[in-house]
């Protein structure tokens, strides 16, 4: 049987696996439409490994890409493929942003037990979930709520919900929409009230630097779009040095070539906020994405600039 031509690298979970293969299908469309000439390595990452602390408290949102990137680097896949919003700030010395697919629904959703909607929990409440940014959200709306770190995969955190570990959780609205499992939302949070992670909905691909055998085969899936989106909205970060430690959130939107950007720094408590907002053209994406960062950066105060180390 020939080798394949190209190997794609992925975390191993249900959702890790649609994205690559959504990947992998158009990969095999643009290739000639032969099966055999993708295949998908699952690699098991230090970030799934994980699950009895935050990953703050671990090493950063970067080890659910670490061994991937290894694989990538040394040969034994030749691209990755990630939720955007797991990759690090600074991507792995060596690699590169390849191909961004369609972007898709960037809302968050409440998937609520003891109550359908957030403002119907009772008080006292108990929220899980493994993101600082949902977390300060929540808090922003119900401050006498409870906040509890909730981690596993989809699956494994609805799970936790029916058995009663919490009252509501809240996952993005596009893996459950990709894992046919969106009807177990209760309420869809609006976007501009509860402002998304930053990369939320987008998939992207990485692959090696100077591979120009792969940068091409890609060069099809990619969506200009979502790529612009995703260059402003990570340039915003990299100027805030975001990390799992910093709750963070923003969302660029790109049409007709003009780009507009919101993003957001809060306190933990969620009771401080300070928000940016820029617009132009998409192909300044980059450069409206730092510009944003520096002017919040500029009026943080400096114990809640702290918290960005």
């Amino acid at each position: 049987m020939p080798s394949p031509q190209f190997r794609i690298g992925t975390r191993g979970s249900p959702l890790a696996l649609w994205q690559a293969n959504a990947v992998r299908n158009g990969l095999v469309a643009a290739l000639g439409g032969d099966p055999a000439a993708v295949e998908i390595v699952s690699i098991r990452t230090s970030g799934d490994a994980i699950q009895d602390r935050p990953l703050s408290e671990a090493g950063g949102k970067g080890l659910f890409v670490k061994e991937i990137d290894e694989a990538l680097l040394d040969g034994r896949v030749d691209l990755a493929v990630h939720s955007a919003k797991d990759l690090p700030t600074a991507l792995a010395p060596g690699t590169a942003l390849a191909a961004t697919l369609p972007r898709a629904d960037v809302r968050d959703a409440l998937i609520g037990g003891a109550a359908p909607r957030l403002a119907d929990l009772p008080r006292g409440a108990v929220v899980g979930t493994a993101s600082l940014r949902r977390g300060a959200l929540v808090r922003r709306r119900r401050p006498d709520i409870s906040v509890v770190t909730f981690r596993g995969n989809v699956q494994t955190r609805l799970d936790k919900l029916a058995r009663g570990e919490v009252h509501a959780t809240l996952l993005a609205l596009a893996g459950l929409t990709r894992l046919g499992l969106q009807e177990h939302a209760t309420e869809i949070l609006d976007e501009d009230d509860f402002l998304p992670a930053l990369g939320q909905g987008a998939v992207a691909v990485t692959a090696r630097e100077g591979d120009d055998r792969t940068h091409h085969a890609l060069a099809s899936l990619d969506c200009a779009a979502t790529a612009a989106a995703l260059l402003c909205e990570r340039a915003f970060l990299a100027v805030l040095d975001g990390s799992c430690r910093t709750p963070i959130a923003g969302l660029a939107r790109v049409a007709d070539g003009a780009l507009s950007f919101r993003g957001l720094v809060l306190s933990i408590d969620g009771a401080r906020e300070v928000e940016g907002v820029i617009s132009g053209s998409a192909t300044d994406a980059a450069a409206l994405g730092a510009e944003a960062g520096r002017d919040v950066k500029a009026r943080t105060p400096a114990d809640l600039l702290a918290a960005f180390g």
